[in-house]
């Protein structure tokens, strides 16, 4: 099922911008399996499409024709919220249904915005500037919880993060637990994904061009829901007391700065030790360099998967022995690409061109209307 009620079911306000939407809608509408749609939205979706009045024998028509279902089946549509095919969506629930503690760290962003970074950031700071022994422990250690499931938090070594990438209303909440959550410019977040899902052959997008990757990220149809489901449900709660909000592009501009903020929102303890020992602080911030990271990481994740499923029983999760089932060929697993590539600001220049930025830039009026969001980037150049 190939739509967001959200999206779908839009305000009559809306259907008078027709400028807006037609850009957004004549090249996306083709993912959306017009069987779905209302009546309605089904001749005013088919309208835009055709830019002409259509009847409702004429819109099934038009837009049977105009569907695209090349990447349908890489992604499903799981009680409202877009996850991969190659997660299990047992496994997906049980994480929606973890009960968090209250010394549980979440790690919150959406794909491709300094997630790992801040992993490695709070491993490190939790334990006085030690790296962990390799990947697949530090994955266990700081399980990505629609993956794993909430058997790996449950079974997780504490202190340590949970990593997610859900939408504030799908989130395990609890007031007693703790929020890093990290945002990062949409343009570079989207060229980061790209790249991302690309070397990574069980998302299956290995030959998609950018612009199509590019559609897919601008109707939501990609692994973890819509950017601006996640971000702006987190920007909503940014104020929360426990919630730490971050900008990805503040972690690159003064690291040390970011880095005694996390501190000092894990515990006073935290924060006074950093503070009180340059020695720990400078160890902490190399160790978690970028790259740092890049080396400390990327060969590793490449066989992450492996890795995890060489485990011996006694630390096998139900998770994995279930993606290890569903994938028989294990050439599936071994990522191609480099888990961080080059985590730097203004990469989208080497990929947008024009029409694809003015694409973006009607998405994003269009997405954040009534909303000061994009204020979080007025200090930085983008389109």
């Amino acid at each position: 099922m190939l739509h967001r009620a959200a999206d779908i079911n839009v305000e009559n306000d809306r259907y008078n911008d027709k400028n807006v939407s037609r850009r957004l809608t004549s090249s996306a509408i083709k993912f959306i399996l017009y069987r779905e749609l209302s009546e309605d939205c089904l001749l005013y979706q088919a309208s835009l499409l055709t830019g002409t009045p259509c009847s409702q024998d004429k819109a099934e028509a038009e837009m049977s024709s105009g569907l695209d279902v090349n990447f349908a089946p890489l992604f499903k549509d799981l009680d409202g919220f877009y996850i991969s095919s190659f997660l299990d969506e047992d496994t997906v629930r049980s994480a929606l249904s973890y009960k968090p503690r209250s010394d549980d760290i979440f790690i919150v962003t959406y794909p491709k915005s300094g997630t790992t970074w801040t992993q490695y950031i709070v491993y490190c700071i939790l334990n006085d500037g030690a790296l962990p022994k390799d990947f697949t422990e530090f994955t266990l250690m700081s399980p990505w919880l629609e993956f794993l499931g909430a058997e790996a938090a449950e079974k997780m070594t504490r202190p340590g993060a949970i990593k997610c990438h859900l939408p504030f209303h799908k989130q395990p909440y609890s007031e007693k637990a703790k929020y890093i959550y990290v945002a990062r410019n949409p343009y570079d977040c989207c060229v980061s994904f790209y790249h991302h899902c690309k070397g990574i052959p069980h998302y299956g997008l290995e030959d998609a061009t950018f612009d199509q990757f590019l559609e897919l990220f601008l109707t939501g149809q990609v692994g973890c829901g819509e950017y601006f489901d996640n971000l702006l449900s987190w920007y909503k709660n940014r104020k929360d007391s426990n919630v730490l909000f971050l900008r990805y592009e503040d972690l690159k501009k003064d690291t040390v700065a970011c880095v005694l903020k996390i501190a000092d929102f894990l515990g006073d303890q935290y924060g006074r030790k950093l503070r009180t020992d340059d020695t720990l602080l400078e160890k902490v911030v190399k160790s978690t360099s970028l790259e740092g990271l890049k080396k400390e990481v990327n060969d590793s994740a490449k066989q992450i998967v492996p890795n995890l499923l060489a485990l011996p029983p006694e630390r096998q999760l139900n998770s994995l022995k279930i993606f290890g089932q569903k994938f028989s060929d294990k050439r599936m697993f071994v990522q191609k690409g480099n888990f961080i590539r080059k985590g730097i600001f203004g990469d989208y220049k080497n990929h947008f061109s024009p029409k694809q930025i003015q694409r973006m830039k009607d998405w994003i009026a269009f997405r954040t209307k009534g909303s000061d969001v994009m204020n979080l980037w007025s200090d930085i150049e983008l389109p």
